[in-house]
């Protein structure tokens, strides 16, 4: 299980976390290049916090089109010492190399870009995901205009759909921590469910905005004090 380390997206997973063994769906909530670099950093987050639970492992990324860029991949945790690339032609080399790489068993994690995989390609994944314990995550690109990725069918065991929110304000001139809009569209055996989230750190890791955590401690207290 690969749990996030917040209980206000764990304790919202039906599995309290992601399943190790299992296929994951990430889009980008619109084509613009702010939203799909959000989906890409909220990927590797994931992926650095697999590589981090197992010291010789590394993250096998496999992309039709080499546009990740290194350095921010490593400030969200996953530096060059951890991963393998692997480029392809075309959506289907791609899922084949992903196949590949989740029956090879001893990878901490495979994350693959396409545009476009069916219902019997996603299956494929999750069989070979189950097969060699190794999660899989598929970074699914907009095709077209106004049609989102996640309306295809899936066998997924979740879905997220992400998108770059403004970051809280700072009291002198300066860039703060990104903020994101996290939804989870679908889950096996559990209810979708959106939460606004700072992007990861080196760590790999997400938090609550400020402002959010200080209304949870007060809710918390509140229903504290009522029982």
């Amino acid at each position: 299980m690969l749990p996030f380390g917040m209980a206000e997206i764990d304790g919202r997973l039906a599995d309290r976390g992601l399943d190790g063994g299992a296929l994951h769906e990430v889009a980008p909530a619109t084509p613009s290049l702010s939203d799909e670099a959000a989906a890409t950093l909220f990927l590797a987050g994931i992926a650095a916090r697999c590589a981090a639970a197992t010291e010789a492992a590394r993250v096998l990324w496999v992309v039709s089109r080499f546009d990740l860029y290194a350095p921010g991949l490593e400030q969200a945790g996953l530096p060059p010492a951890r991963l393998l690339f692997a480029e392809a032609r075309e959506d289907k080399e791609v899922l084949a190399l992903m196949e590949d790489g989740l029956r090879h068993g001893a990878l901490a994690a495979v994350v693959g870009e396409v545009r476009r995989a069916d219902m019997t390609a996603s299956r494929r994944l999750q069989l070979a995901a189950d097969t060699g314990r190794t999660p899989a995550f598929l970074s699914r690109r907009w095709r077209r205009q106004g049609v989102c990725p996640l309306t295809e069918l899936s066998a997924a065991a979740t879905r997220w759909r992400i998108a770059c929110a403004p970051s809280g304000r700072l009291p002198a001139p300066g860039v703060g921590r990104g903020r994101w809009m996290v939804d989870l569209v679908r889950q096996r055996g559990g209810n979708p469910f959106s939460l606004l989230v700072e992007a990861c750190d080196d760590t790999g890791r997400l938090a609550l905005p400020a402002g959010a955590q200080h209304r949870a401690a007060t809710a918390a207290g509140a229903a504290a004090r009522a029982a």
